[in-house]
């Protein structure tokens, strides 16, 4: 079963300062359909623009994974963390038994461009715990770079939960192949550009949320930068 997401009937909210567009159900955006899929809990896109952010707010208990897509992000938290976040850098907090945060775009002119994901844990109330890193586009072309993992294999972030993410920037006569092993599902998120995923074509902002298919098939891309989450439903 695929069940197509197109980017207009995301959850919208327009904050003047923040543009975001909700996968599933958040903040003052509910939809029973969408809610959750698998331990896949957020997809936000959000675009922030100079000068603003978020002001340090509390979470507890989640995955966090930012996919910097423009601009630059910087984040504070509690445990002393401080980075910068560019283009290919990608980041992992486990909120845990709870952690405070900040993330601001201190550019005067340029947009901050990202999707903000959350994943349920496997186990409650562990420490925090703060891990980023970089893959570049050479990375991700024509290929499906694990980007998060249970076991942080191939260099992936190490995440509490039994997903995996990859990644991938495809075009022209690329293909992609991946398959899913039984009892698990597909999330796959197209970041930008166009694609076609097992015949349906995707745009930027859309999605596919895969059930009971032994594979996936990637192709057609046209500057397309997408994500793919291999979950356990």
């Amino acid at each position: 079963m695929i069940q197509i997401r197109k980017s207009a009937t995301r959850g919208k909210a327009d904050h003047g300062w923040l543009n975001s567009m909700h996968t599933f159900s958040f903040a003052n955006y509910y939809d029973p359909r969408y809610t959750s899929f698998g331990p896949l809990r957020v997809i936000n896109e959000d675009k922030v623009i100079g000068g603003q952010g978020f002001g340090t707010h509390s979470h507890s208990n989640m995955e966090i994974i930012s996919y910097v897509l423009g601009g630059a992000l910087e984040h504070k938290d509690s445990m002393g963390t401080g980075s910068v976040l560019r283009y290919g850098d990608v980041q992992r907090m486990s909120a845990g038994s709870g952690v405070s945060h900040s993330e601001f775009n201190h550019s005067a002119d340029e947009t901050v461009h990202f999707l903000q994901i959350w994943l349920f844990p496997d186990q409650e109330n562990i420490a925090p715990s703060y891990q980023e890193t970089n893959f570049s586009p050479e990375a991700k072309r024509g290929q499906l770079r694990l980007i998060a993992s249970p076991d942080g294999a191939d260099g992936s972030l190490l995440i509490h939960q039994d997903a995996r993410i990859f990644a991938t920037i495809l075009d022209g006569a690329q293909r992609l192949h991946h398959t899913l092993a039984a009892g698990r599902g597909a999330y796959v998120q197209v970041a930008r550009g166009q694609l076609q995923v097992n015949g349906i074509t995707l745009e930027a902002g859309d999605a596919l949320q895969v059930r009971d298919e032994a594979q996936l098939t990637l192709e057609n891309g046209n500057d397309a930068e997408v994500l793919l989450f291999d979950l356990a439903l």
